[in-house]
């Protein structure tokens, strides 16, 4: 009943979504009938998500349930997995994991449907056909290819065949249990990094949508930017929680003492986040000065297409990576849907290219508007040695017959002194002006923070840093959190002065008055911190690596590990477990005890390294179980790492997220 009703539901909002598609093109079209047309398009998009809310408590029901006839259920669960798990495997497999895409859009597809259309009311039918046909493109793929309902079946010759509906001849096939998820997914990032991820992804199909409307009807004016600016915050956000999941399970699961390890998906969930970022600074431009208005479309149109690529690359298997899927048959629609998308949105652009033509220009190379510019290039960069170096492997492949991957020297080499500039333009722009600013009037402002950020390297110095790569990166960083807390400090100050007010209250109003001024000075607060923790980690990490019997201990620095036992035993869920206990020793003080251990789960017949880590502002002591003596557990191998400040990138993780909540927070002037 549950896979008929489930997959009934996804037929059906198939077909409501080309209904919605084909009513909002007769509404373009159709004179005086167009308002009940346009009202049928808009209802369309209201329709398909609790048709597919159906579809995905049906699939999330027989998860629970352990239905292991159903193809999908018996792929990423098992008898022994705890409920959340299980429910959680929705989005740990291909099929699944594009049912809760698709109802991921309808949900934001729902939300704009509800948005006040006065002013854009001409854009309101286009945009159903965008987000439309986006979602209708992504059901036929689940239905015709990715079906998560389709059961087992055995024919009489002894083959296995997976269809929804019972094939002739055929008899149901119901396995004893399934194969689990991998083990890699058993972690509490699994409940939050996959949907966090999605939700980014998806919610810039509004923003496109937008902009394709705004070019098809002509609209040159600032709507659609103040339409998609909501829109824009709200993906970036989860798509920026997303990322920083991502590296925390990494960090915590992987068991190579990092957190990041430039693998293709990990890059192709970057890319959009980076187009959007530097589009989140030009569309300012174009609301202040009417600026940039071709290169704020080139950007959403460049972001949607990365959106789709980065889930063609996860999903088609053209790619080697711990995150992908499976290889599927839908990498070849998801090219042809790739390409239809840049040739329709550049065509258009094309065509409306005179139209978008800039109000004013750059007056001055040391202006906000230039400091933005100079930032949005230095983006772009880091975009196309991201872009080169997922695509390096195809292109080797194509041309040479061998595939050559490049590794993270290559992205480290190339992207680091960009960054670098970045972190430089974010400390430098909110001291410049709007439309002219000299070197004069920006040293007049900026000396004094100038001056004390100089004291950041001064006492790196004095602890022990001669790196220089390490001095010029914590330079910046410092220069970062100096330039912001004085700009913040500053108009504080003068609030003051002009109101009255106390300190608290007047830092408090400050921010009110303009979030997402004063939200992006948090943000870049929580950059510089998660810059701090970078550096750490990056350039002064230590490691060691030893065997050890009983007793016997291994030195890192000022860490003494000793090898106290080793535990053996089986859980209720299925796993075999390998625990050490470690006794950790610092300068002759001991620190407690540590638990590193490996985890063999029987169901899907892999194990999976489990770190144990002691964490402090000033460093993380990291310790994995590489190898142990199977019988007598008398010795085993252990791999040590010392990471210093790594804390500082969670913690300026959370500012940072901080930051995008007050800039996201709408203002009186905004509300409704």
């Amino acid at each position: 009943m549950l896979i008929y009703l489930g997959f009934g539901a996804l037929v059906i909002a198939l077909l409501t979504a080309l209904f919605g598609v084909v009513a909002a093109v007769y509404a373009t079209r159709s004179g005086g009938k167009a308002a009940n047309w346009l009202e049928s398009a808009r209802r369309s998009m209201v329709i398909s998500f609790p048709l597919l809310t159906v579809a995905l408590l049906c699939l999330a029901a027989l998860l629970a349930l352990g239905d292991f006839q159903v193809q999908f259920v018996y792929s990423v669960t098992s008898r022994a997995m705890p409920l959340h798990l299980k429910v959680s495997a929705l989005w740990g497999g291909q099929a699944g994991s594009l049912l809760f895409w698709c109802w991921l859009l309808a949900a934001f597809l729902l939300a704009a449907a509800q948005r006040t259309w006065a002013q854009e009311q001409d854009m309101l039918p286009y945009m159903v056909i965008v987000g439309q046909i986006t979602l209708a493109f992504f059901l036929g793929l689940i239905i015709l290819i990715e079906n998560p309902f389709a059961r087992f079946w055995l024919l009489p010759n002894g083959e296995q065949v997976a269809a929804v509906f019972q094939p002739r001849v055929a008899l149901p096939l119901l396995p004893p249990d399934g194969r689990g998820l991998n083990p890699l997914l058993r972690h509490p990032g699994m409940i939050l990094h996959p949907p966090m991820l999605y939700l980014g992804f998806v919610a810039y199909v509004i923003p496109f949508a937008l902009a394709v409307a705004a070019l098809i009807t002509g609209r040159s004016d600032d709507a659609w930017i103040r339409a998609a600016r909501r829109w824009v915050l709200i993906a970036w956000l989860f798509l920026s929680l997303g990322l920083i999941l991502g590296a925390r399970w990494a960090y915590d699961v992987l068991g190579w003492g990092g957190y990041w390890g430039w693998d293709p998906v990990e890059i192709a969930a970057l890319m959009p986040w980076l187009s959007s970022t530097a589009f989140l600074h030009s569309m300012v431009i174009q609301e202040r000065r009417g600026l940039f208005k071709r290169w704020n479309v080139v950007l959403i149109i460049i972001t949607y297409a990365l959106v789709i690529l980065g889930t063609f690359l996860t999903r088609s298997g053209v790619l080697s990576s711990v995150h992908a899927f499976a290889q599927s048959a839908i990498g070849p629609l998801f090219f042809a849907f790739i390409a239809a998308v840049l040739m329709i949105s550049l065509g258009l652009l094309l065509w409306r290219w005179n139209a978008l033509r800039a109000e004013g220009e750059v007056h001055s190379l040391l202006s906000r508007e230039a400091f933005f510019l100079f930032n949005n290039f230095l983006f772009m960069g880091v975009l196309a040695v991201c872009l080169w170096g997922v695509l390096f492997p195809l292109v080797s492949e194509l041309i040479g017959g061998q595939r050559i991957t490049v590794g993270p020297p290559f992205y480290e080499r190339a992207i680091a002194p960009l960054f670098g500039a970045l972190m430089f333009l974010m400390a430098a722009a909110p001291l410049s002006a709007w439309k002219r600013s000299t070197f004069r009037s920006l040293a007049g402002t900026g000396w004094k923070p100038a001056v004390a950020s100089l004291f950041v390297p001064a006492v790196s110095l004095v602890f022990g840093v001669r790196n220089p790569v390490a001095l010029i990166g914590l330079w910046l960083a410092g220069m970062v959190v100096i330039f912001s807390l004085y700009e913040y400090g500053r108009a504080v100050v003068l609030r003051r002065r002009r109101t009255g007010q106390r300190w608290i209250t007047a830092l408090w109003t400050l921010a009110g008055s303009n979030r997402r001024r004063y939200g992006g000075y948090i943000i870049h607060l929580g950059m510089a911190l998660m810059a701090l923790g970078i550096i750490g980690i990056e350039l002064f990490q230590a490691e060691t690596q030893g065997t050890l019997a009983q007793g016997e201990s291994l030195r890192l620095r000022d860490y003494n590990i000793t090898y106290r036992s080793l535990a053996v035993f089986d859980t209720s869920d299925l796993r075999y477990v390998v625990r050490a206990a470690i006794g950790v020793e610092k300068d002759g003080v001991l620190l407690g005890e540590l638990h590193p251990r490996v985890d063999y789960y029987y169901d899907s017949e892999q194990q999976v390294t489990v770190p144990a880590v002691r964490a402090t502002l000033l460093d993380d002591l990291y310790v994995v179980l590489v190898d142990w003596e199977p019988i007598s557990l008398q010795a085993a191998t252990f791999k040590v790492y010392d990471n210093p400040l790594v804390s500082w990138l969670w913690i300026g993780a959370l500012v940072f997220v901080v930051g995008v909540m007050v800039a996201l927070w709408p203002q009186k002037d905004e509300e409704g």
